[in-house]
């Protein structure tokens, strides 16, 4: 539990007892509040209307005792010890932790030289018992101790009681962190919306791409559509393979075409002579302008392979007798 936790009921129990007893009675009050392990604020108790009226009277020594508790330092006790009263070993304890943190307040490195004046402890050793065992395992403060630098670096301390014209500076500060929250506030958001604008830009800018890939796949898929059937236009004519006998009554040589859809040349049994060796010598001496030397099939025919690659036929041409 937190160490301002811990006081809430126990601020609480002695604000009620002090409220109920008046005088002389309240010393031993102040005593055992100033002595109690746990108990690290006293503003509450100096509140109370019972405790403000010791003042000027025989007892306001009490009084000056709980403000010393509450604001003062071990030091503070030691400069004015003659007029206020001894102190029991658990009221010295208190007021030893309460100086660490006064001390930790405005400096998170503390310098074991400065902690030994303060606290009037003699050696290193004992300093680093009483950080330890008294203040650390306390909760009230919790550090680093740097043996090497001789230095204690506090990374939290509990706070004591404002003194007079300490809310002042408190009010200032928290204003300074406020405005400065609020300007690292407006910063973000300016990130955060360049950052959206960013993205928007960038889902475009990926949108434009994706468009673009598509046009250019339709544009050069009809391209290539368009060269595919002017091909077929120049080498070939409507109608597929003519039939043979008809063709036969014809008085002059027709040209056709047969398609051939990427067949490998030493699939296609066409090139075999079965009309007889004179028919091939008198087909030798002819080339066709664009599909190089005829040869000639099984049923008369005069072929020309046209080459797509190596070894492969997109079309041949078939000349009638």
């Amino acid at each position: 539990m937190d160490i301002e936790q811990k006081q809430e009921e126990i601020i609480d129990h002695f604000v009620k007892q002090a409220s109920s007893l008046e005088g002389s009675a309240l010393g031993s009050l102040v005593v055992e509040a100033t002595s109690h392990p746990s108990l690290f604020a006293f503003s509450e108790i100096l509140a109370v209307p019972n405790v403000l009226q010791l003042e000027g009277t025989e007892t306001s020594v009490n009084l000056d005792v709980l403000r010393l508790f509450s604001q003062g330092t071990w030091s503070d006790y030691k400069s004015d010890a003659s007029r206020l009263p001894h102190l029991v070993p658990d009221q010295v304890l208190k007021l030893k932790q309460l100086t660490v943190l006064t001390l930790a307040e405005t400096n998170k490195v503390l310098p074991y030289d400065q902690l030994m004046q303060e606290l009037d402890v003699i050696n290193v050793r004992e300093l680093e018992d009483f950080l330890i065992n008294e203040c650390m395992y306390a909760g009230i403060v919790r550090g680093k101790l740097d043996q090497l630098r001789k230095c204690f670096e506090v990374q939290f301390a509990a706070g004591r009681d404002p003194r007079p014209g300490q809310l002042g500076s408190m009010i200032h500060t928290l204003s300074n962190w406020l405005d400065t929250s609020n300007n690292l506030l407006i910063s973000i958001q300016e990130k955060m919306k360049w950052a959206d604008t960013m993205t928007e830009l960038a889902k475009e800018h990926k949108k434009e791409v994706e468009d673009r890939v598509e046009e250019v796949k339709k544009s050069s898929s009809h391209k290539a559509d368009i060269d595919f059937r002017g091909h077929e236009e120049i080498y070939s004519e409507p109608g597929g393979v003519m039939d043979y006998e008809e063709d036969r009554s014809r008085p002059k040589r027709i040209m056709c075409t047969y398609q051939a859809n990427r067949i490998r040349a030493s699939n296609l049994a066409i090139l075999q002579d079965h009309q007889g060796d004179s028919v091939l010598k008198r087909l030798r001496g002819s080339h066709h302008p664009h599909l190089g030397v005829p040869q000639l099939s099984p049923q008369g025919y005069i072929c020309y392979a046209t080459h797509w690659g190596d070894n492969w036929l997109d079309k041949f041409w078939i000349e009638i007798l």
